[in-house]
């Protein structure tokens, strides 16, 4: 169980590694790490579950194929500028 999910899409495995690599040292700063991680090798859908947050990185083919907007479509969806809102207000 998670209170929110992440999902975000690169053009390339460069690029989705880039997008992971900068999740996980802004969230470090915070002094969190990630309880798992999965997908870093191939690099096509890269997961860090942090608990109560996972996010998914996936390039954009993966992200049509599996389109995990669909299972969700009934949840309130949160912009992420608005998570850095909450996070700066909870600081």
């Amino acid at each position: 169980m998670a209170d929110y999910f992440v999902i975000a899409s690169a053009e390339t495995a460069p690029h989705v590694r880039a997008i992971v690599e900068a999740i996980e040292e802004q969230v470090s700063r915070a002094g969190k790490d990630p309880l798992r991680r999965e997908g870093r090798q191939e690099a096509r859908w890269i997961l860090m579950d942090y608990g109560s947050v996972v996010v998914h990185v996936m390039d954009e083919a993966t992200r049509d194929y599996y389109d995990l907007e669909h299972f969700w479509r009934d949840a309130p969806r949160i912009e992420l500028a608005e998570m850095a809102q909450w996070a700066q207000a909870s600081q």
